[in-house]
């Protein structure tokens, strides 16, 4: 692992080194869908396909699969929701949600 990482902005550091979360509706992505990569901004490993990303509608940029190998599913300390991170930086990226959730 490449331990040199991005300069990351307050609010970027706050959602992926602190887990925090920006408030629905006002990511630059949630309604981007151009052809491409999305990648991790701290680390810059490839993590989704464009053609995996779909409107959810919850405010937040959903992905219906990942790139193989790209990101690491850890149970919440609350136990009941998956928070997915980079496998590379374990940087925080989301939650999973169910239908159950």
């Amino acid at each position: 692992m490449d331990n040199k990482f991005n300069q990351l902005t307050d609010e970027e550091a706050y959602v992926i080194l602190r887990k925090g979360t920006e408030r629905p509706f006002t990511g630059e992505y949630d309604k981007f869908f151009q052809s491409g990569h999305y990648i991790c901004r701290q680390c810059n490993a490839p993590l989704y396909k464009s053609d995996s990303k779909f409107n959810s509608g919850c405010g937040w940029p959903a992905f219906d699969d990942e790139i193989p190998g790209a990101v690491k599913r850890v149970l919440d300390k609350d136990g009941r929701r998956t928070e997915i991170v980079c496998q590379n930086c374990s940087g925080h990226l989301g939650h999973v949600f169910t239908e159950n959730d």
